[in-house]
């Protein structure tokens, strides 16, 4: 009876069952592989809020020169370039560049600071 019994639970698999080792001989279990690392909805929606919340504050919040040199800075809508280079493209030295980004980021920071109240 015991063993009869014992058979229909022959086929159960479970989240700690090992099925096999990595390349390093650590035991791979089943959780292991179906395990899911992508972000949870709920974070999902929290990131592309904040990007909204930043683009907003980017274009309301910063003049155009300003927007130019975070834009340039930061890769956005182009490639990502340096101080240095933002300098010779804009035609100005790159210690204002420096002192224009600064200022940008404090701007935009309060702007996302005053979001978060």
């Amino acid at each position: 009876m015991y063993i009869r019994a014992g058979k229909k639970y022959a086929q159960d698999v479970y989240l700690q069952d090992v099925v096999g080792t990595d390349r390093e001989g650590n035991e791979v279990r089943i959780e292991d592989k179906i395990a899911d690392d992508r972000e949870s909805v709920d974070e999902q929606v929290s990131n592309k809020l904040q990007i909204f919340r930043l683009f907003e504050a980017i274009c309301h919040v910063l003049g155009d020169r300003e927007k130019t040199v975070i834009k340039m800075r930061y890769g956005i809508g182009c490639d990502e370039f340096t101080q240095r280079e933002v300098a010779d493209l804009l035609q100005i030295s790159r210690s204002y560049v420096s002192r224009i980004e600064k200022k940008a980021l404090s701007k935009i920071g309060k702007e996302m600071d005053d979001y978060n109240l």
